[in-house]
């Protein structure tokens, strides 16, 4: 039985009512990127880097955007996911004309809504106040968010998929989170990091996002390993997910 539209327009209406009674996972992915920008932007706008941006369009904007989908997909998403399993609710849609699967569609659609609304929020901040510039390379640009929010957004149900409660898949996906962030450059350049390290970190989808961004801001073409990198997490996540999550 097919479902009506009415239901899908209902399910996502309440999945944006329970993320903006969520005070802490609607705030924290705004305001933590926010500050990272604030902390960095001044002395990056000043810089040259490459494509004649500044620091700011090259480094700090990709590094701000990763920080947004990573905490959303990564840590916000699977906890609401795991909630719903715990509380019974998937169980109880399975056996109604409103499949399960709807509230998985639902989540991505809201948790997507709100990657945006940082994202918009983070930039139009930093066009204002310290002058960057739009991606000089529009389409890479697009490319590079959609093949990153499908790499962290994976990610974060494969988190949905082991954790057993709530509280776990949030612990479970800060430290995804902070492990993601920490070998891909959220914590200062990779160029500190052993090679090794730095090299599996540009693999990861923290680092490959950075990277693919940084390359649409300056004007290059996302790197044909990074995109390798983040549809091989993607596929990966999925497979992955689709094994292992359990609906009750």
């Amino acid at each position: 039985m097919s479902t009506p539209p009415a239901a899908w327009l209902t399910l996502t209406k309440c999945e944006a009512r329970m993320v903006v009674r969520d005070t802490a996972g609607l705030v924290v992915p705004i305001a933590l990127p926010m500050l990272v920008l604030v902390m960095n932007a001044s002395a990056a706008a000043g810089r040259t880097a490459g494509g004649g941006r500044s620091a700011l369009d090259v480094h700090v904007l990709p590094l701000v955007f990763a920080i947004v989908l990573a905490s959303i997909g990564v840590i916000n998403m699977p906890g609401f996911l795991a909630y719903y399993r715990r509380a019974g609710i998937l169980r109880r849609l399975a056996v109604t004309p409103v499949s399960p699967l709807l509230v998985l569609v639902a989540q991505l659609l809201v948790s997507l809504a709100q990657a945006l609304l940082g994202v918009g929020l983070a930039f139009a901040f930093a066009v204002l106040a310290f002058g960057a510039r739009p991606p000089a390379a529009a389409g890479a640009a697009a490319l590079a968010t959609l093949l990153s929010v499908a790499a962290l957004y994976a990610v974060g149900m494969v988190v949905a998929s082991v954790a057993p409660t709530p509280n776990s898949a949030v612990a479970i996906g800060l430290v995804a989170f902070f492990v993601l962030g920490a070998v891909g450059g959220m914590f200062g350049g990779t160029d500190a990091l052993p090679d090794v390290v730095a090299l599996v970190g540009a693999w990861l989808p923290f680092g490959a996002t950075v990277d693919a961004l940084s390359h649409a801001w300056a004007g290059a073409a996302v790197p044909t390993d990074t995109v390798v990198a983040l549809l091989a997490v993607t596929a990966a996540g999925v497979t992955v997910a689709t094994v292992w999550f359990r609906w009750d």
